[in-house]
């Protein structure tokens, strides 16, 4: 699984790593989200493998999104996307 992971800079700003590459540096936290769910999916979409993004919380990491093939078919489904069947 290819992890998209957000992680904090100084004031309020965010970072997008995938893996242990640094892809955008100071975002504010809304669009660095938005960016890194379409990094995630275009990731999944081009290369086929499952893809979720992560941000750190209190408790440990905070999934924000998961790009996983489906199980009943060789379709790829995003989790909390609706699929018309």
């Amino acid at each position: 699984m290819t992890l998209v992971s957000l992680t904090p800079t100084a004031a309020d700003r965010w970072s997008i790593r995938r893996g242990n590459t640094t892809l955008f540096r100071e975002l504010p936290l809304g669009p660095a989200i938005k960016l890194a769910r379409e990094i995630a999916r275009d990731e999944h979409l081009r290369r086929g493998h499952d893809t979720c993004v992560e941000m750190p919380g209190v408790g440990g990491p905070i999934s924000l999104a998961q790009y996983v093939k489906s199980p009943l078919d060789a379709t790829n489904v995003a989790s909390g996307e609706s699929v018309a069947i």
